[in-house]
């Protein structure tokens, strides 16, 4: 049922808005109301509403001042702002300090109508997107309190807030976009964009293309201009997963961009320059690789500034009971199922298994177990289909 606050010193519009609020059946609404701001304000404090209509001109505290302190503390929904006395000078004020819309006294009753039914749809769409970006962020949540984990979280928390490169040594399946993820929310970039390439998924020839874009007709299928992911990632982070396994060419142009900020599209001339943040991640010994000649050294002090090691699951096996805790969570919310139960026998199972897959591994097989096990996964139920 949404929620609306009459911020209105005038009994008698009060009471007129009241009543036509009361009177859209079909939306449900329920209003409450205060005779002035200092009012309004306490309840906006100890409520939550989806819209507010706020007179401008109150006694104790005005109606822009009431809006002020609401959007400072986070506190409302949409204001719309009533004045009878109002002028284009105030509408814009009160649109830049965050009000919804601007209605003359007396109100037009359609417009009225409108303008609420455009706010709540609007306070609908924001909370969806706050869901949204909750699930999102809790499919990229760190969980662990093992001491190789916090190992990683100081490590995280040092380097988050720099420029830094970084680069995530580990196994498959181990986590490393995670950190990755971390280090980004962790930075001044937060807000900007988080661009992942995965390396050793795009072949040799298109690599170059990818990373850097390309001009129309550079090659046969190139029928226009593309934005490379460096250009994408200006102002934010460019995750190179699996770096590794980077052709010779693309690498020697991802030196240039990391010592000159510049990069140059496939067929074009231009330099473009750019800010990026570059994290890189592999599960292969660089080192080995440079011995062998198919990885650039020079590269590879560009991009190890700081080394973080993500952890084998084998080495951190008590956080299994923790990560089986959100797989049932996240199963369950993505299957539209009840949350099912292990018992402790079943866990101390599956922590004397050898992961070689790590944490993916284990979403796997906690999946299959919700999906084939009863209502409670059971020690049977691991031996049986781990």
């Amino acid at each position: 049922m949404p929620r609306i606050l009459l911020i209105e010193d005038e009994a008698a519009i009060r009471a007129v808005l009241k009543d036509i609020l009361r009177d859209q059946k079909e939306l449900a609404l329920e209003v409450a109301e205060a005779k002035d701001g200092a009012e309004g304000l306490a309840l906006l404090e100890s409520s939550n509403f989806d819209v507010v209509f706020c007179d401008v001109k109150m006694p104790k505290l005005d109606g822009m001042e009431v809006l002020r302190q609401a959007k400072e503390k986070n506190l409302a929904g949409n204001f719309i702002m009533i004045s009878a006395h109002g002028s284009t000078e105030m509408a814009v004020d009160a649109t830049k300090m965050g009000a919804y819309d601007f209605l003359q006294k007396p109100p037009d009753l359609n417009r009225l109508l409108i303008t609420l039914r455009n706010a709540l749809n609007n306070q609908s769409l924001v909370r969806e997107t706050k869901a949204l970006r909750k699930r999102v962020e809790s499919k990229f949540e760190m969980i662990g309190q093992s001491a190789a984990m916090q190992e990683v979280r100081q490590m995280i928390d040092k380097v988050g807030p720099t420029d830094a490169r970084v680069l995530i040594l580990g196994p498959n399946g181990a986590g490393k976009e995670l950190i990755a993820r971390s280090l980004h929310q962790k930075s001044a970039r937060l807000g900007k964009e988080f661009v992942e390439v995965n390396c050793a998924a795009i072949p040799s020839e298109l690599i170059e293309s990818e990373l850097f874009g390309h001009e129309k007709g550079a090659f046969t299928s190139a029928i226009k201009q593309r934005i490379g992911k460096f250009e994408q990632a200006d102002g934010g982070t460019i995750f190179l997963d699996e770096v590794g396994d980077m052709s010779a060419s693309a690498q020697a142009k991802v030196l240039r961009a990391l010592q000159e900020s510049k990069i140059t599209r496939v067929g074009g001339e231009r330099d473009i320059t750019v800010n990026v943040r570059v994290i890189a991640a592999t599960n292969k010994d660089l080192k080995k690789e440079i011995t062998a000649g198919r990885f650039r050294e020079d590269l590879y002090h560009r991009l190890s500034v700081i080394v973080i090691k993500a952890p084998a699951l084998n080495d951190r096996l008590d956080d299994i009971p923790l990560l089986v805790d959100k797989f049932l969570t996240d199963i369950a919310r993505d299957h539209g199922a009840k949350r099912k139960t292990i018992t402790k026998s079943a866990l101390e199972k599956l922590a004397q298994h050898n992961w070689t897959g790590n944490v993916r591994e284990l979403r796997n097989v906690v999946e299959r177990l919700v999906i084939m096990s009863g209502e409670r996964i059971e020690q049977e139920d691991v031996s049986k289909y781990l």
